[in-house]
């Protein structure tokens, strides 16, 4: 188990030997928010937590504990929609998502709560420096016309988390006019496949194989800009 202050790159190296895995600058580390939030201590005790009249009025509507819905959204830019059991919010780095992104599940640690890192982007760009290939940073989201959830990316670096393919030919040689590839949102979603959603404590993949032939940039491209918001 992940804990405040633990070495996340330190412990990757460790099971990379372990596994006989010698890391090359095409592959793509692939981490789950978990682990990046609990090495950098996001864990916070409810029981720290006084609630705001806002957060009081809000979790009766929503039927949650005031403590978390105070967290909620003190990490949030606005609330998008709320009704018993679903709060949905805009996350201060601009990610749509239920609760903020917090989670209880998995940390061990009783009336706790994980928030999201605090500059995902940030903390992808130093372990792709540390460990030479591109690093992503994922996180499960619902969507909002579709059921389940799916692992997308929160943090990138290395690769174009954002890929622009406009302008390319298709097999008949007619030009791309509006294809915008979620590059960073794929692989996040195909590792999301081994990293699971319960106890299968396997929070990092390696993904190997993949190319491209476009610029880096980091996961906050994926995030859809008001002006191209067409349902807020």
């Amino acid at each position: 188990m992940v804990r405040a202050g633990d070495d996340l790159a330190a412990l990757i190296e460790a099971s990379l030997a372990r596994a006989g895995l010698v890391l090359r600058g095409d592959d793509v580390l692939v981490l789950a928010q978990k682990i990046v939030s609990k090495a950098e201590g996001r864990s916070v005790a409810l029981a720290s937590v006084t609630p705001s009249p806002e957060a009081e009025e809000l979790a009766a509507r929503v039927q949650k504990d005031p403590r978390f819905v105070e967290l909620v959204l003190s990490e949030s830019q606005r609330v998008v929609r709320a009704r018993p059991g679903l709060l949905i919010v805009q996350h201060r780095l601009g990610f749509v998502m239920a609760n903020a992104g917090i989670d209880q599940s998995n940390l061990g640690q009783e009336g706790h709560a994980l928030l999201l890192p605090r500059d995902p982007d940030g903390t992808a760009a130093a372990l792709a420096a540390r460990f030479g290939c591109p690093v992503i940073i994922t996180d499960s989201f619902g969507r909002a016309w579709r059921r389940g959830t799916v692992g997308v990316a929160i943090g990138a670096a290395g690769l174009p988390a954002l890929w622009d393919l406009r302008g390319r030919p298709d097999l008949f040689g007619r030009s791309l006019q509006v294809s915008i590839s979620g590059f960073a949102d794929e692989i996040a979603a195909a590792a999301s496949l081994l990293q699971g959603q319960g106890a299968e404590a396997q929070p990092v993949v390696l993904v190997r194989g993949l190319t491209w032939d476009a610029p880096p940039n980091p996961a906050a491209e994926l995030v859809r800009p008001e002006s191209e918001d067409l349902f807020r």
